[in-house]
């Protein structure tokens, strides 16, 4: 579960911050609780029971600005995500220093900041696992690396086969397939046998010379000239991953 603090004085403006967090949320298929203050030092008093992994904070507020909240926020937390929003925009250079993801302008900008936020969801450990999210036809969708079986590359769209049976396809791609898996790539369990697919090495069941059969019985073709460094990789990951099993 996903905790998001708002902090703005500003009625109408904490009202419309809310209102659109909770539609990409909800869009995104993120469970996400939001917490509303309207003064900084409620917020503050709340941090010191409880995390939050996002932080919205309005800059000109009574008594202690955003900026200061900031500051304070980064000096027990260095991995909370901080967006900055103010109607003054001379404050853009002094907000560096607690190190936000964004500054938005007053009035804010719905695509905008929606756009914030699909930059900050696959930052956030939700589940304490390790997310990305992917544009579909239906929105946005936050999805979990452990719940990806595979994928394949098709029409400038990515395939995503999931876990429990179902698939989600992406809106046609801006970049390349090699640029759209970068993230997924960086991750031990992911393997590339050939440039259309993407699998998870977790969901392997069997492989041969031109082949992996994955559970639920789907096949990703490997590269013949592959073969041998797949087969490595796949091996080398398995030893792995049993070495970790037996030191738990």
């Amino acid at each position: 579960m996903l905790n998001i603090a708002i902090c703005d004085d500003e009625p109408e403006h904490f009202v419309l911050i809310a209102a659109y967090t909770t539609e990409f949320m909800k869009t995104s298929h993120c469970e996400a609780v939001i917490h509303q203050f309207s003064h900084p030092d409620d917020l503050l008093n709340t941090c010191e029971k409880q995390r939050f992994q996002l932080y919205i904070l309005d800059i000109v507020m009574p008594m202690v600005n955003g900026i200061e909240v900031g500051k304070t926020i980064r000096q027990f937390d260095h991995e909370a995500q901080i967006i900055y929003t103010t109607a003054e925009p001379g404050f853009a250079l002094q907000s560096f220093v607690a190190n936000p993801v964004n500054y938005l302008l007053k009035p804010i900008n719905k695509q905008q900041f929606f756009d914030t936020l699909a930059l900050i969801i696959p930052k956030l450990a939700l589940h304490q696992e390790n997310t990305f999210i992917v544009k579909t036809p239906e929105g946005m969708r936050v999805l979990t690396l452990s719940e990806v079986i595979c994928c394949e590359y098709t029409r400038h769209t990515v395939i995503y086969t999931l876990a429990y049976g179902k698939t989600i396809t992406t809106m046609t791609l801006k970049g390349t397939f090699t640029q759209h898996i970068s993230s997924l790539l960086e991750d031990e369990r992911f393997l590339r046998p050939h440039a259309s697919y993407l699998l998870n090495m977790d969901y392997v069941e069997s492989f041969s010379r031109n082949r992996f059969i994955l559970r639920g019985g789907y096949a990703v073709p490997i590269v013949a000239k592959q073969y041998s460094a797949m087969r490595d990789s796949y091996m080398d990951y398995l030893i792995a991953r049993e070495h970790a099993r037996c030191k738990n």
